[in-house]
C-alpha cells in the first residue's frame, strides 16, 4: 500500500519552462520525422514547426510562383460589394526621377509624382498595381514626352487587360528668369503635370500649369489715388500673390506646345509674374508694373482665356484663378472653361485650397 510521504518534494517533479520547451521541440521534430511514432504518442495532429529565421537564400522557382495565391486576379465570386465597373483604380504619388526634353535642347532629370489608373470591368476582382510601376521603370532612362507616355499607357493597358487607362506625371520645372532692371538671374519653378487619357482607344493629351503672379486691386488703386489727390493723404493699394491653374487639351497632330511656350502665353496675358532675384531697381520696376496692370480675378481668367483661344495648338481648356487677398481674410476665385473636356457642374470641395503657392 502506497502512503504519502510528507518529506517528499513534489516541486522537483514539475519541469521548468526551458525543460518544457525542449520537450515540446523534441515532440515536434518527432512528428516531422516519424509520423507513426508521433501518432502513437498522440502528437500527430500538431502543426509542423514554423521556421523563425528569414530564409535569405530562398529563390522561388516557376512552379512555386505558380502555386502562390493571387486574390486580385481571383474569380468574380470574391468581389465584395456591387459588381459594377470602376472608372479609376491604380496608384497615386509613386515617385521616381524621369528625364524631360527642354525647348532649347538638352534634357533635365526631375523628381516626378506618378498617378496611373485603369478602368476595371464589373466581373473583375482587381488589378496587379505593381505592373503600372514596372511599366515606368522600363522607360525611366528615356526622355519623357507625350509619345513616350503613350507607349507606357499602351503597355499597362495591355498588361492589365483594361479598356481605359490614364497617366499623370507631376513635377516642378525650372526656368532661368532675368530680373526686370538689374540683370540678375534666378530659377523660377513651375508646378506642371502631363496627363494622358486613353478612353476606348481615343487618346487625349493635357498639360496643367500653375502660373504665379501679383494682382493689384483696381478698386484699391483708384481709392488710394483719390486719397492722394483730394486729401493729400498717402495710401497704398493692396495687392497679393495669386495663382492661376491653366489646363489645356492639345489638339491632335498640332505642333509641340512646350512648357516654355505655355509660360510665355501666361506672361503675355498677365505680365506681373512674381520675381526671383530682386534689387531696389527691380522692386521699383515691379511696383510700376503692378500699377500699370491692376487686375480683378475676373479679369485674370478672361485675359488668359483670350490668350489660350489665340493658340491653334490648344483645344479645350480651363482657367482657375485665386487671388489670396491681403485686404480680406478670404480669397477671390474664378473658374472659366471652354469645351467639354473640363466642363463640370461640381468642383472638388478642396479645389481652391490647392491653388496655393508655397515657394
Amino acid at each position: 500500500m502506497n502512503k504519502f510521504n510528507p518529506g517528499f518534494d513534489t516541486t522537483a517533479m514539475t519541469p521548468s519552462r526551458e525543460e518544457a520547451k525542449e520537450a515540446l521541440e523534441t515532440l515536434r521534430r518527432l512528428a516531422a520525422l516519424d509520423p507513426e511514432e508521433a501518432a502513437a504518442l498522440g502528437f500527430a495532429d500538431q502543426p509542423a514547426p514554423l521556421n523563425r529565421e528569414y530564409p535569405a537564400d530562398f529563390k522561388p522557382d516557376a512552379e512555386y510562383k505558380a502555386s502562390m495565391p493571387d486574390l486580385q486576379n481571383g474569380p468574380s465570386s470574391l468581389i465584395k460589394g456591387e459588381k459594377t465597373e470602376i472608372q479609376h483604380v491604380g496608384i497615386s504619388n509613386f515617385r521616381l526621377p524621369l528625364l524631360y526634353s527642354k525647348k532649347d535642347g538638352g534634357e533635365i532629370s526631375l523628381e516626378t509624382s506618378v498617378t496611373g489608373s485603369v478602368s476595371l470591368a464589373a466581373q473583375k476582382k482587381g488589378i496587379n498595381m505593381s505592373r503600372i510601376m514596372r511599366s515606368f521603370y522600363g522607360h525611366a532612362c528615356e526622355p519623357f514626352n507625350f509619345e513616350k507616355i503613350s507607349e507606357v499607357l499602351d503597355s499597362y493597358l495591355k498588361d492589365l487587360e483594361s479598356f481605359d487607362a490614364r497617366i499623370q506625371l507631376r513635377f516642378r520645372y525650372p526656368m532661368l528668369k532675368e530680373s526686370l532692371r538689374s540683370g540678375l538671374h534666378g530659377f523660377q519653378y513651375y508646378d506642371v503635370a502631363f496627363e494622358m487619357l486613353n478612353n476606348g482607344g481615343k487618346a487625349q493629351r493635357v498639360i496643367h500649369l500653375d502660373y504665379v503672379y501679383s494682382s493689384t486691386c483696381p478698386c484699391s488703386l483708384e481709392l488710394s489715388e483719390h486719397a492722394r489727390e483730394v486729401r493729400g493723404q498717402i495710401a497704398t493699394p493692396h495687392s497679393q500673390r495669386s495663382v492661376a491653374r491653366i489646363s489645356v487639351a492639345l489638339e491632335d497632330d498640332a505642333p509641340c506646345l512646350w512648357i516654355e511656350d505655355l509660360v510665355d502665353l501666361c506672361i503675355s496675358a498677365i505680365a506681373t509674374e512674381t520675381q526671383v532675384m530682386v534689387k531696389r531697381e527691380d522692386e521699383q520696376a515691379f511696383a510700376e508694373l503692378n500699377g500699370t496692370n491692376p487686375i480683378f480675378v475676373e479679369d485674370a481668367v478672361r485675359l488668359l482665356c483670350e490668350t489660350m483661344e489665340g493658340d491653334s495648338r490648344i483645344g479645350d481648356f480651363r482657367v482657375a484663378a485665386s487671388h489670396q487677398e491681403s485686404l480680406h481674410s478670404h480669397d477671390a476665385v474664378s473658374v472659366l472653361t471652354k469645351g467639354d473636356t473640363f466642363s463640370q457642374a461640381s468642383l472638388d470641395p478642396r479645389f481652391f485650397e490647392t491653388l496655393f503657392h508655397t515657394g
